[in-house]
């Protein structure tokens, strides 16, 4: 079966780039207004992104800047559509904030608006209820980037039946570094003859990422 990435994106610290072309955005040292940044530039309108935490928008802005100006959802059934990610910190960035609500015993204030992302597959759930998408998932953490991983998890998804492509990727948040590359996978099809596509190995994963 022949696979293959019809788009992706690529964020490192501050910069972006889509199909290996970067866009222009202002390399703002709070990572928050980097985020917002993006999300004016590619025209998301998902109001519940400004509550997120930064894992999870580094998630819906790099898949946003994958998806733009691609026919991706509309070429694919959204109950076929499997969203599978993976990471090195999980969702240790955001538990840490969560961490510092319950510290003090003096100002004892836990909060629910942080506790429902201390946990890493919630980035998926976004993805997926922005999207509609209802198809299989699954969130892998890892030690480092493994493109190997990543590949045998698509092929592995996408030769079970009800699988038809998929979202995939690596989308690591922690003390302020954002690293994500989130990718487009489908299987060979005349729907997508005439785009720019690259098969879905390990060798193009790694020299996406670098």
């Amino acid at each position: 079966m022949e696979l293959n990435i019809t788009s992706y994106c690529r964020i490192k610290n501050k910069s972006i780039f889509v199909n290996g072309k970067e866009l222009s955005i202002p390399k703002e040292d709070v990572p928050s207004y980097f985020f917002a940044d993006v999300y004016k530039q590619l025209e998301i309108n998902y109001p519940k992104f400004h509550k997120m935490d930064n894992l999870s928008k580094l998630g819906i802005i790099a898949t946003e800047a994958a998806l733009k100006e691609n026919d991706f959802l509309r070429r694919n059934s959204l109950e076929e559509t499997a969203i599978l990610l993976a990471n090195k910190a999980s969702s240790l960035d955001t538990d840490r904030n969560y961490q510092n609500t319950i510290n003090n015993k003096d100002q004892y204030l836990p909060s629910p608006a942080i506790f429902v992302y201390t946990l890493p597959n919630i980035v998926i759930g976004e993805i997926a209820i922005k999207h509609k998408i209802t198809g299989e998932n699954a969130f892998f953490v890892c030690d480092s980037f493994d493109a190997q991983l990543l590949v045998n998890q698509a092929q592995i998804s996408l030769t079970q039946q009800g699988t038809t492509a998929a979202i995939c990727g690596w989308v690591d948040y922690d003390n302020g570094m954002a690293d994500a590359l989130i990718y487009l996978v489908e299987k060979a099809s005349d729907s997508i003859k005439n785009i720019n596509f690259n098969p879905l190995n390990e060798a193009i994963l790694n020299q996406f990422y670098k």
